[in-house]
């Protein structure tokens, strides 16, 4: 039996790659990994938070689409569903050819996942990209998970991440966003608005 070899990038690959499709690509470990387009609930979700976002913080801060480098054993890089800008992270980006935010630049002050269903999303979600947000030392991370119908503010304190699951009514305490006026079951279910 032959196995084919997987072709790692490095990172300046990576950056410079263009297969000329509008494939969303994640980069792990070296590896293309081609992110399957999201699922309607997911997307909505995603919007709900956006406008939440919007009338608390600048517009310009609140973005999809961009890309962020983390830690890894080889070459990394995560696209999240939303990211909230520090206003460092923003003016690093500023008259770039690409939305990606490297290494050498400051990190965003919030990010945000919303879980696609199944076991391997789960783990990426809840383990993988916790440690790897940690390790850029991202103010705020946030698991929003539509299976458990729960959200999950990962707060960063003293050199680690700490905890705090919404559910139900309660409302999402963030230390960046100030006043967010939705509850978890709101953002869930978009009729309870």
């Amino acid at each position: 039996m032959i196995q084919s070899q997987i072709k790692r990038l490095t990172s300046k690959e990576y950056l410079a790659y263009d297969d000329g499709k509008d494939t969303r690509y994640e980069l792990v470990d070296g590896e293309l990994i081609e992110m399957p387009p999201e699922s309607p609930e997911n997307l909505a979700i995603a919007r709900r938070i956006f406008l939440e976002l919007i009338k608390r913080i600048p517009a310009e801060l609140i973005v999809w689409g961009t890309e962020i480098a983390v830690s890894g054993r080889l070459a990394r890089y995560r696209l999240p569903d939303l990211i909230v800008h520090s206003e460092e992270s923003y003016i690093a980006l500023v008259g770039k050819s690409r939305s990606t935010i490297t290494h050498e630049m400051p990190s965003p002050a919030i990010v945000i996942e919303v879980v696609s269903p199944g076991t391997t999303n789960r783990d990426r979600d809840y383990r993988h990209k916790r440690t790897e947000y940690a390790a850029r030392c991202i103010p705020e991370y946030w698991i929003i998970d539509p299976e458990t119908q729960q959200i999950t503010i990962c707060s960063w304190d003293n050199g680690q991440y700490e905890d705090q699951i919404r559910r139900g009514e309660e409302l999402l305490q963030s230390k960046i966003v100030s006043n967010f006026a939705l509850t978890v079951n709101q953002i869930f279910n978009p009729s309870q608005i």
